[in-house]
């Protein structure tokens, strides 16, 4: 294969991408520009309120804050998609190998053991 035939197919094989690239951005722009136009701004006395977890919405940058919140926030959201894996585990347990069986008993108990140490160093206290 000679060099102008490669340039040809390498040519039509990243057309296709790069045609998809800028649909993307175009789409993208073109939405964030119009929900910038079309949007009607009316902050009221409930949108300037407190969120849920007790931070103003508008204060200063430098304000220190407790990190607890988003820490138990992260570690639900990690168990909650290893506990997920769990599902189609038991689902198909009938199908496994003896390899597929115990590969999951080490995840689960490394999910446990990572469940121990978040418990044991007080990640999951509010005090």
């Amino acid at each position: 294969m000679n060099l102008n035939t490669s340039n040809t197919l390498l040519l039509e094989e990243y057309t296709v991408i790069l045609l998809f690239l800028c649909i993307a951005i175009v789409l993208a722009t073109l939405i964030l520009s119009l929900s910038y136009i079309l949007v009607i701004q009316n902050p009221e006395n409930e949108k300037l309120s407190a969120y849920e977890c007790g931070f103003e919405p508008y204060d200063d940058a430098r304000h220190q804050f407790d990190v607890k919140f988003y820490l138990v926030a992260i570690l639900f959201i990690v168990f909650d998609l290893e506990a997920m894996y769990l599902y189609p585990w038991c689902v198909s347990l009938s199908k496994l190998s003896i390899t597929g069986f115990w590969s999951m008993i080490d995840f689960v108990i490394e999910l446990g053991v990572g469940f121990i140490y978040i418990w044991l160093i007080g990640a999951l206290n509010w005090e």
